[in-house]
């Protein structure tokens, strides 16, 4: 063992009768790794693939960690933590000191180095590891989640071994801590998600959510939490929680005795029986009803809690107004976002949280967010449908021009501020998305991200108003950006305004956002009703996505994740739909604005006439294109590819999934199985508020789990809920290969991400397998969970995939239409 290691620095805490040790590390080593990670599926870590191989040996200062193509040495350096405890391992000082999260608050750790530290424990024991930064962290080899944003609410239940506990850390600065505590059971108050409570409102029965953490060796179940708000008590069961894990789980309080504004104590007791395991006291803001204030809710993505902020509309909300969805920047917080808002005598505002104020970029889940809230806050303060409209600022500019583009029928208008098109153009905190790639598996990789190619889908602006804000001094956001999208409009756009506010860097006051200009346009643009509009131009990457504009919905694609384009025309004197398409091979058309019993003629991309005859006033219409011929179907079979179920494989993360994990395979394959999948359930929660049941196979049923989406970890031989799942699937994945189609790779270091549909229901299996551990440690990584990282059905890789990048994956692809593997939709090396 080095001697810079096992310097420790206890702290005493007693509280009460409980005694907990905070042990902080002063000396440590530190090695340039190299390793690289992004907004794609490809990342190379020499540091993890050694480990996954067992070739990594004990650092000691100057060791030697690689040898580099150079023939240079790449060595284990000695560093010593600050007086505060944190070390700062940056390989290139002079250029990233910028990224540094303690220099510089809630920017991200984007450092390539590792980070050694052991602790020398007298004894087996269980503890709380606290790392704060850091992206991600191996103990005792196992993965977990790192805290890039240095939120500080990472605290992990650990298993000390006796004697020497190794501890690996990805980033460049880094506060770590072990926290040795007498008790198992743990509320953390460090990240609440809670509701405010508005006086004279009639729901009183409110929900909020916090982290529990179990350091015990055993799973549990029979928690409950009892929550008292002056004098008043409620009691709600607590989700379970797995051995040596932490979850964010719900609580319900009862604020019926708050009558007057102003912060009350809320203490929440976690009940195992009839003992109390823990207890804390959180701040609860009681709001007048034109107060900005916060509303939770369950989100249909997991089943978790998650909350949206409201400024009111001036004078109390009426029926009929104008709503507006705002999208805060990153490292905001969705009530600071509402709080920069003047009520409007015209309509509410509304924002979301994208999940996390870094979450994912408005993209995927942060995507899927912004259309929860939406929808709920369409049926709770019921505007008028032509008077939607949707701002943001920074990285909400950013999901300003996205969700823009994706739904262009959902606003009358939209303004972006300080905001950038593409994570192409601006990384923002998990890099840039590759632009293009000569390799034709990474061309497959990226085409499953080409839904954040925002300039591609510039063209679903025609319909929408354009207001363009922009300090003309921003240095976070350059102009520059602002103006490439100007300059794209102009090409085509006639109904938009471009403003850059001079001398304004990035944030120069509310106004930033809550700028009247922008709003009096909004006041001139509305929605036109689906029957005025008779011409549609319409463009998407993925109907999985957004499939939909006005009377027209692209159901299937000829070429998956490829760009599809709609233009028709219809003529309702006539009557007829003419036009075309491009990379659509099923078109379902809304005839709902023809008569009964009219006789309609389709024309599509010039060949044959179609006459139809509806049978009532609001007929649907699928059409199928094939061999170069249009046809008249009946519709899509359930199981087909169809929107809400198209793919790819990110898509599986949703309609509350649960991870079953396979048991079925000895100690060390099970071990490797929960260990990934309890990573993914940090990370998970980590980059979205999100919670996850995880389970073992033995404990899933069909039945019980039903209108779920099911997350497999294992293979067919040691996951005991694969064969009734996956029995149609052509992927295959045993012990000693992989199958897929004609192609067979053998060993033991093989992994492989992919969907597949559920049997007789609309849901999706998402499938995290190995040939072996080592294959499993390949798996490890989870770059699925990066805002924008493209990942299509299926990914077959080796462990060289961490050493080598894209020279490590074998296959990569996308199933056709009816869920079969064809060689044209894959690629290989």
């Amino acid at each position: 063992m080095s001697k810079y290691l096992p310097f420790l620095v206890a702290l005493l805490v007693a509280t009460g009768a409980i005694a907990q040790d905070t042990l902080k590390f002063e000396k440590a080593l530190t090695v340039a790794s190299g390793s690289r990670y992004g907004r794609e599926a490809i990342y190379t870590d020499l540091l993890a693939w050694q480990m996954a191989g067992g070739q990594l040996h004990n650092p000691k200062e100057n060791g030697v960690f690689t040898t580099g193509e150079d023939g240079k040495q790449v060595l284990w350096k000695a560093i010593a933590a600050d007086e505060k405890g944190r070390f700062r391992a940056f390989s290139r000082r002079g250029t990233q000191t910028t990224n540094n999260p303690f220099l510089n608050p809630g920017s991200v750790d984007r450092g390539s180095d590792y980070i050694y530290l052991s602790y020398t424990s007298p004894k087996e024991q269980t503890a709380i590891l606290n790392v704060v930064g850091g992206n991600s962290l191996f103990f005792n080899g196992v993965p977990h989640m790192g805290d890039p944003y240095a939120s500080g609410y990472m605290n992990i239940p650990v298993q000390l071994k006796k004697g020497e506990n190794q501890l690996f850390i990805r980033g460049a600065t880094i506060l770590p801590m072990l926290i040795l505590n007498d008790k198992k059971l743990l509320i953390h108050t460090d990240d609440v998600t809670s509701p405010s409570i508005i006086i004279n409102q009639s729901e009183k029965i409110l929900k909020g959510a916090l982290t529990v953490s179990n350091s015990s060796l055993s799973d549990l179940g029979n928690l409950y939490f009892n929550t008292i708000l002056n004098g008043v008590e409620r009691r709600i069961a607590v989700a379970r929680i797995g051995k040596l894990s932490m979850r964010k789980v719900i609580f319900e309080f009862d604020a019926n005795a708050v009558t007057k504004p102003g912060s009350y104590n809320l203490e929440v007791q976690l009940m195992n029986g009839k003992t109390v395991a823990d207890r804390k006291t959180i701040i609860i803001e009681a709001l007048e009803a034109s107060s900005s204030y916060k509303q939770t809710f369950v989100s249909n993505i997991d089943g978790s809690l998650q909350y949206f902020a409201v400024t009111p509309q001036l004078g109390g909300w009426k029926a009929n107004s104008a709503l507006f969805l705002s999208v805060h920047g990153a490292g905001v917080e969705a009530i600071g976002q509402a709080r920069a808002y003047r009520s409007k005598d015209w309509g509410t505002v509304v924002a979301a949280t994208n999940r996390r104020p870094r979450g994912f970029n408005w993209e995927d889940w942060g995507r899927q967010d912004a259309l929860e809230v939406l929808g709920l806050a369409k049926k709770q303060f019921k505007p008028a449908e032509q008077q939607v409209y949707l701002t943001g600022h920074s990285m909400g500019g950013h999901g300003t021009w996205f969700l823009g583009a994706t739904y262009p029928d959902k606003w009358a208008a939209i303004a972006p501020a300080a905001g950038y098109a593409s994570l192409k153009d601006y990384g923002s905190a998990d890099g840039k998305i590759p632009d293009s790639s000569k390799n034709i598996l990474e061309q497959m990789l990226l085409r499953a991200g080409n839904q954040s190619d925002v300039p591609k889908l510039v063209e679903n602006y025609k319909s929408l108003g354009v207001y363009i804000l922009h300090g003309d001094a921003d240095r976070v956001v350059p102009v520059s950006y602002a103006r490439q999208m100007k300059k794209m409009l102009s090409d085509f756009h006639s109904d938009f305004s471009y403003y850059e506010y001079p001398g304004g860097e990035h944030w120069f006051g509310d106004q930033s956002v809550d700028w009247p200009p922008l709003f009096n346009f909004f006041k001139w643009h509305s929605i036109a009703a689906d029957t005025a509009v008779n011409h549609i131009d319409f463009i998407t990457s993925s109907p999985g996505i957004s499939a939909s504009y006005r009377w027209a919905t692209i159901y299937q694609q000829a070429e998956p994740l490829k760009y599809s384009r709609i233009v028709l025309d219809r003529d309702k004197k006539q009557p007829a739909i003419t036009g075309k398409t491009e990379n659509v091979t099923v078109l379902k058309l809304s005839l709902a604005d023809f008569n009964a019993n009219q006789k309609i003629s389709i024309k599509l991309d010039g060949l044959s006439t179609l006459d139809y005859i509806t049978k009532t006033d609001h007929d649907s219409l699928f059409l199928k294109k094939t061999d170069q011929l249009w046809k008249i179907i009946p519709g899509v079979n359930q199981r087909e590819k169809k929107p809400g179920r198209s793919g790819t494989f990110k898509e599986a993360f949703n309609h509350n999934m649960v991870f079953v994990v396979g048991t079925n395979g000895g100690v060390e394959a099970s071990s490797v199985n929960m260990n990934k999948a309890k990573y993914d359930a940090e990370s998970w929660y980590y980059r979205g508020n999100g919670a996850v049941d995880v389970i073992t196979d033995k404990e899933f049923s069909s039945s019980k789990y039903n209108g779920r989406n099911i997350i497999l970890y294992g293979n067919a031989d040691n996951n005991a809920a694969w064969a009734n799942l996956l029995k149609d699937c052509p992927i295959r994945v045993t012990n000693v290969q992989i199958t897929v189609g004609g192609n067979t790779w053998k060993g033991d270091n093989l992994g492989a991400y992919y969907i597949w549909p559920q049997k007789d229901n609309k849901h999706l299996i998402g499938v995290v397998a190995s040939t072996g551990v080592t294959g499993m440690k390949s798996a490890y990584a989870n770059q699925y969970f990066a805002g924008g990282s493209g990942f299509p059905d299926y990914m077959i890789f080796s462990s060289d995939l961490s050493k080598q990048g894209v020279k490590g994956i074998k296959l990569a692809g996308f199933y056709d239409n009816d869920w079969n593997f064809v060689e044209r939709n894959a690629a290989k090396p």
